[in-house]
């Protein structure tokens, strides 16, 4: 399952069934579970740690060090979970001392090619990034987002469950959960109704989310107005409490 012409440093551990393709290398402290298949010319360095199951292509780079400037070689982490697909040339980076020194990547996730994760980001489960997507350093991503081709997320930003970042967007503010952005820089578009359908959200409660979502963005309220609107759906609908928690949370301000 090792090729010949792979290198593994002796610091590396490898679980069980792990294969490892031509002219790869993985590096000292290395963590990889089982089941993992890591194609050929793949980097991976550490200290990492990488679930069972991923699937890594050629030409990514996993768990190098960050282009921080301010990093000066400290032992910086990355942790990835199970079942993530890593495809041709994306890059994927440990964290910061300025932060909590760790880049922190879940499970179920889709990772296109040229696609990036910057240093200290949080990546939840089952997102994906379409080819050339890429996050900044410190961003937050929550479940189940998808981010378009050639998008693109400011430093330090948070996307919430279920966003749907369109293609070229450029975001620069807090998206909140189960909202859809476009243009450069981002603004709000609608609500993911489709997204929502397929995880089996019921329609009450799309409809409930819709009206949260004209409430922040088609009504002229200020924040605290729509929030205060939308009370009787809150305690009703879990999905609008989870807006509302989420928007009052936000240090950036949202998409406007």
């Amino acid at each position: 399952m090792i090729h010949s012409t792979a290198i593994i440093e002796p610091g590396a551990k490898l679980g069980n069934n792990v294969s490892v393709g031509p002219y790869s290398y993985i590096g000292n402290d290395v963590v990889i579970g089982d089941d993992c298949i890591i194609e050929s010319h793949v980097v991976v360095k550490g200290p990492s740690t990488i679930g069972s199951g991923n699937h890594i292509f050629q030409f990514a780079s996993v768990g190098e060090a960050c282009q921080d400037k301010k990093y000066n070689n400290e032992p910086t982490t990355l942790i990835i979970g199970d079942n993530n697909v890593i495809r041709e040339c994306a890059t994927i980076h440990r964290g910061t001392i300025q932060d909590q020194g760790v880049t922190k990547i879940g499970s179920n996730n889709l990772f296109m090619a040229y696609t990036h994760v910057a240093h200290d980001a949080v990546i939840g489960d089952n997102v994906i990034f379409a080819n050339n997507a890429s996050v900044a350093g410190h961003v937050h991503v929550g479940d189940w987002v998808i981010l378009g081709g050639n998008s693109g997320v400011h430093q330090f930003c948070k996307i919430g469950d279920h966003a749907f970042i369109g293609m070229y967007s450029g975001v620069n503010k807090d998206v909140p959960p189960f909202v859809t952005t476009i243009g450069m820089p981002a603004g709000p578009a609608a609500i993911n109704k489709e997204g929502m359908k397929r995880r089996g959200f019921e329609s009450d409660e799309i409809m409930a989310v819709r009206r949260a979502y004209k409430a922040f963005y088609r009504k002229s309220l200020g924040v605290d107005e729509a929030i205060a609107s939308l009370s009787e759906d809150a305690a009703k609908y879990p999905a609008v409490q989870t807006m509302i928690d989420f928007v009052k949370g936000s240090e950036r301000g949202i998409v406007r």
